[in-house]
């Protein structure tokens, strides 16, 4: 018999920071920004949003996920580095014979 595995719950409501009187709640909204001159949209987007004052606060990991996936590099090989010049060592110190 297999288990089936268990989704990750969402985190609880919790107090808002702002006004201190609403409670944060997860909800999935259609998130705006900004990249050069081009707005992009992404649908259902994770966002706590304040019942009271309306303060957003967005999810982190998918903050850093959707960041990764604007990059403009994304999906592009890295570039190999040029390779380092040789390196020279300076001339030993030898002792001087003594008279």
């Amino acid at each position: 018999m297999t288990e089936t595995p268990v989704p990750e719950q969402p985190s609880p409501p919790f107090p808002c920071e702002e006004c201190q009187a609403g409670i944060m709640h997860l909800h999935f909204i259609t998130y705006f920004t900004w990249m050069g001159e081009e707005l992009v949209m992404v649908p259902n987007f994770p966002a706590w949003i304040c019942d009271v004052c309306g303060r957003r606060e967005y999810d982190e990991k998918s903050i850093a996920w959707l960041t990764m996936l604007l990059n403009p590099d994304a999906g592009k090989p890295s570039k190999p580095r040029p390779p380092a010049p040789p390196r020279t060592r300076p001339p030993a110190s030898r002792p001087t014979p003594q008279s």
